[in-house]
């Protein structure tokens, strides 16, 4: 495998971003929750994580959130999610971890030094108060689920269809995408904006970036380096 980059540059402490995606989580059993694979009932993920699908059914909604919540509270980090974790805590220079996963797996693995640009499955927020916190309750005693401060009710701390990104989640990514000098991009093809922004901005501000991935992608002829295969195969062999 081609690591000498990977291993000069973090030998040197150059800053280094890690940007990760669904095939990350695939490998620990989480769902994509698209496709043939993510169907519920007869609805898409698209027609449930909208404010419009909030606004009209919360129950419905927080249904469906409550069963991915059940699913996801299974998986375990798998040897990618380890991987990072550890080039974190041994990598001198600086470091961060830009995420679009919402299970908090990257966070269960050690992870800190973390962005989680479409937030956190384990996280919800009251619509009355905007008071939020992480709340891994499994299953919630009643749905919707209601703010023990307000009365309020909760949604997901999730980013849903029809939203923007959070701006200080996104602003800190780009910044560090903007001066890293090593960017690893697994298990994403990095095609849907903004996110998808950040390997082409750090590749022409002069870092080396890496791709880990089963497949080509549209990213593959941009990057430095493609290593095939699934990320905790490939990434697991590291550790």
């Amino acid at each position: 495998m081609p690591d000498d980059r990977l291993n000069q540059i973090t030998a040197l402490g150059g800053a280094v971003v890690v940007l990760t995606g669904a095939g990350v989580s695939a490998e620990s059993g989480v769902p994509t929750f698209r496709g043939e694979d993510g169907l519920w009932r007869t609805y898409r993920a698209e027609d449930l994580a909208t404010p419009h699908a909030f606004a009209a059914d919360p129950h419905l909604v927080w249904e469906w959130y409550q069963w991915r919540r059940e699913l996801v509270a299974a998986c375990r980090p798998n040897p990618a999610h380890e991987f990072i974790a550890r080039l974190e805590r041994e990598h001198g220079g600086e470091f961060l971890l830009v995420t679009q996963n919402v299970d908090g797996l990257h966070r269960l693995a050690g992870s800190e030094k973390l962005v989680e640009v479409h937030g956190n499955l384990w996280k919800v927020g009251c619509t009355s108060c905007g008071r939020s916190r992480e709340d891994r309750t499994v299953p919630f005693p009643e749905l919707p689920p209601r703010c023990d401060e307000c009365g309020g009710l909760l949604r997901p701390g999730v980013v849903w269809f029809g939203e923007a990104l959070p701006e200080a989640p996104l602003a800190r990514a780009l910044a560090a995408a903007e001066r890293c000098e090593l960017m690893l991009v697994v298990g994403t093809s990095a095609v849907v904006y903004p996110v998808a922004y950040l390997p082409q901005l750090a590749r022409r501000a002069g870092a080396h970036v890496i791709e880990v991935n089963s497949d080509e992608t549209p990213l593959t002829p941009l990057v430095d380096e493609s290593w095939r295969g699934k990320a905790g195969e490939v990434l697991g062999k590291r550790l």
